[in-house]
């Protein structure tokens, strides 16, 4: 099976040479998206033997994984691994994925979802504490309104079968796109499987940019798409209100109920 690692970066130059060189120890096929980076990124990138979508601007981290989807499409690969650069995600967690695969073999498995709250042996640093309100909170509003049983909703570290790619008609750019992915992931009936990888927060003045560095309206931005995705499918989820779930979920934390809150 033919494998692609699709690693999206903005600003990396501080990680992207590192991280490239510890991937490519255990990828053959590599597949970076500049989104528009202002730094020496660029520069760096032109220096490793990987491929490079560069957007002009940058459109968001969203696109950038929507790109790494078409790219794994069009040249056929069987799967495709997404991670971060900024060394939150361990290149020596690869063949941890590889592994999975193997086993997934002709199986109905179509998401590896890597988490880092499976495993508490490797839950290490703390992030900031509105990600973990904040994400802990989505993560429980998406296993109620969508039934699913995920512990890590966030986490960009996971293995899709490319084929299972080709149902899903992905268009939100942002940060919120793991939301319609997820919806859209149960509208079409893929399966879903976790990993376990290391918690790692390395920088917390790490920001999201723009309004959502504001934690309250990134709440509710998430919230906001949720519902709207799940509104385009009211056939299959029906009229739910999503902020509602919301606010029992956020009930829920507050009172003790969610155990094992997370982060972004």
């Amino acid at each position: 099976m033919r494998t692609l690692v699709a690693i999206p970066v903005y600003n990396e130059q501080r990680y992207v040479t590192r991280v490239l060189e510890q991937v490519r120890q255990f990828a053959d096929n590599v597949l970076v998206i500049d989104d528009g980076s202002t730094d020496d990124t660029p520069l760096l990138l032109a220096r490793q033997a990987v491929e490079v979508i560069r957007h002009a601007a940058n459109r968001g981290y969203g696109q950038s994984l929507i790109d790494a989807f078409r790219w794994a499409q069009c040249y056929r690969f069987d799967w495709l691994i997404t991670m971060d650069c900024d060394e939150q995600h361990e290149p020596a967690s690869l063949p941890d994925f590889h592994a999975a695969i193997e086993q997934s073999g002709s199986s109905a498995v179509d998401v590896i979802s890597g988490s880092r709250y499976l495993d508490r042996a490797k839950c290490g640093d703390p992030p900031p504490a509105d990600r973990r309100r904040i994400n802990g909170q989505i993560t429980d509003v998406i296993n109620r309104c969508l039934d699913l049983e995920i512990t890590d909703a966030f986490c960009g570290f996971k293995a899709y079968r490319v084929g299972a790619l080709r149902a899903l008609t992905l268009d939100e750019t942002g940060y919120a796109f793991p939301l319609q992915f997820w919806v859209q992931t149960v509208v079409h009936g893929l399966s879903v499987t976790e990993i376990p990888i290391r918690l790692i927060y390395n920088d917390a003045n790490r920001s999201f940019g723009g309004p959502l560095d504001d934690s309250a309206l990134r709440y509710r931005h998430y919230v906001d798409v949720l519902e709207r995705e799940i509104e385009r499918y009211a056939d299959r989820f029906g009229h739910q209100c999503v902020r509602c779930v919301a606010e029992e979920a956020a009930g829920a934390e507050a009172a003790g109920a969610v155990v094992a809150p997370r982060d972004r």
